[in-house]
């Protein structure tokens, strides 16, 4: 009998403040150690917490745009435990009465839609980090980053296989982005997952589970689930019994490894945080908060099928991040509604792939909006072919000038003369009878051949469509 993989993840989102949740010390990255922690930091005696109302309102904008229910009062609680990294001895965070419950995330795969329930998004601060190099053998501790504003945002296990878990992953934090709340920045620790993975026999109830902590990268998330599920399910079959546990994922060896017995909720002794009052969130500032939300991904995946007759995959792939959706649009202005589902596969294709080996944002593409925009034009006009097209791409890529300019320089225009055409196609058949043969002999394969030869022959320059018509007119197919 087959194993069923169950996945939630809970995601932690550094949000967007210039300041801590309850002081004011900056937030920016890569300062000297230690030079972003005050008092309130550290706890030191005598002094007061104070919540930041920008992360509360970035809580709020959060909750509106995954459906969910924003408390009106919600209360900061203290997790107590002790580490290194946590002078206080506690961490505040918010236990009973989240800010967020509820909502949900459309997520995307080759299996198609899914819908993954959310069960909370809370308000917590971050501890500092435990520094193991340069030390001398010996480690330090940096409290910049304690009280840094998370939002931990907590999913249901509705997931079933590490592609799902990519998936929901990359589609909250092209949300997290898009609503303006979080830079993503995995590399510094902006946007890191955590899973928690089980696995059962289909129908029965879940197993036991493992956390796999501090995923900064959706590489590397996959890799350890994948991981962690097959070592699971060896141990199950080999009579063994998996005992709830935090586990850390080791990039280099590819593998998980137990750091500590898991933690239930009653080992951290939560309690109110005496020092902070319930936090009170009205209507009036609900409805502010929503009147400044950008139109959403799922409004936009559903214009988009509307207005462009596009796929529902096709408007789900230009919608994960939102400057991939303003360059796709950008291209549509300049083009026309029509041009959109050409226009949509060269977003997805072609430059979608140069992105992905460049490893950059669409942001720093050198090929602009108006540049691709020029060059879906000329393939539309049929100045330029759908091949010679992908050869202009890589000169706009390599920076080469306009689109004009390349097609003229590398002689890329595409042969539309039917003389022209009709006379490399005779030559090509002159010298294929044994294709000709095949073909009249009913071998589809054979006319391609013939095809290929002609491209071949015009330097791929001749028009595919009046080749195919030409050749089958000569061939009397």
């Amino acid at each position: 009998m087959k194993w069923e993989i169950v996945i939630g993840l809970e995601t932690h989102a550094q949000l967007s403040t210039a300041s801590k949740i309850f002081s004011g010390a900056s937030t920016a990255f890569g300062a000297a150690p230690n030079t972003q922690a005050s008092a309130v930091d550290v706890a030191l005696p005598g002094v007061l917490p104070v919540a930041n109302k920008g992360a509360v309102e970035r809580a709020i904008r959060f909750g509106l745009a995954i459906g969910g229910n924003i408390n009106r009062r919600s209360v900061f609680a203290r997790k107590n435990y002790f580490y290194p990294d946590l002078p206080k001895g506690y961490q505040i965070s918010q236990y009973e009465l989240p800010v967020v419950q509820g909502g949900s995330l459309t997520i995307f795969t080759k299996d198609g839609e899914k819908t993954v329930q959310l069960t909370r998004a809370h308000l917590e601060e971050d501890a500092g980090k435990s520094l193991h190099e340069d030390f001398h053998g010996m480690s330090g501790i940096d409290l910049n980053r304690a009280g840094t504003p998370l939002l931990e945002i907590v999913s249901e296990p509705d997931m079933r296989s590490s592609e799902e878990a990519v998936a929901y992953a990359k589609a909250l934090h092209g949300l997290v982005r898009w609503i303006g709340i979080c830079d993503g920045s995995m590399q510094e620790g902006s946007f890191r997952c955590d899973a928690n993975v089980s696995v059962r026999r289909p129908g029965e109830p879940l197993g036991t589970r493992r956390e796999i902590k501090n995923l900064n990268s959706f590489k590397f998330l996959q890799q350890a689930i994948d991981y962690e599920a097959r070592w699971q399910i060896e141990t199950l079959e080999d009579g063994g019994k998996i005992q709830q546990a935090t586990v850390l994922f080791d990039p280099d060896k590819g593998e998980t490894r137990a750091m500590r017995s898991k933690e239930d909720a009653h080992d951290y002794r939560y309690f109110p945080d005496p020092d902070l009052p319930p936090l009170l969130v009205s209507e009036d500032w609900i409805a502010r908060v929503k009147d400044t939300l950008p139109e959403l991904p799922q409004a936009k995946r559903e214009r988009y099928q509307r207005d462009y007759a596009l796929s529902a995959y096709d408007a789900a792939m230009l919608t994960q991040s939102k400057d991939i959706a303003v360059f796709f649009e950008e291209v549509i202005a300049v083009l026309g509604d029509d041009a959109a589902k050409t226009a949509a596969n060269w977003v997805m294709g072609e430059l979608a792939a140069a992105l992905n080996r460049a490893g950059v944002e669409v942001a720093a593409s050198p090929v602009s909006s108006r540049l691709l925009a020029d060059l879906i034009r000329r393939i539309r006009d049929n100045t330029l072919s759908g091949k010679l097209g992908k050869d202009v791409f890589d000169a706009l890529w390599a920076g080469e000038g306009e689109v004009d300019a390349i097609i003229e320089k590398r002689g890329l225009k595409q042969l539309t003369d039917s003389g022209e055409i009709e006379k490399i196609v005779d030559e090509v058949l002159a010298v294929n009878a044994r294709s000709v043969e095949e073909f009249r002999a009913g071998k589809d394969k054979a006319f391609n051949a013939l095809v290929g030869q002609v491209m071949k022959t015009s330097k791929g320059k001749a028009n595919p469509a009046q080749v195919n018509d030409m050749l089958r007119k000569k061939l009397g197919g």
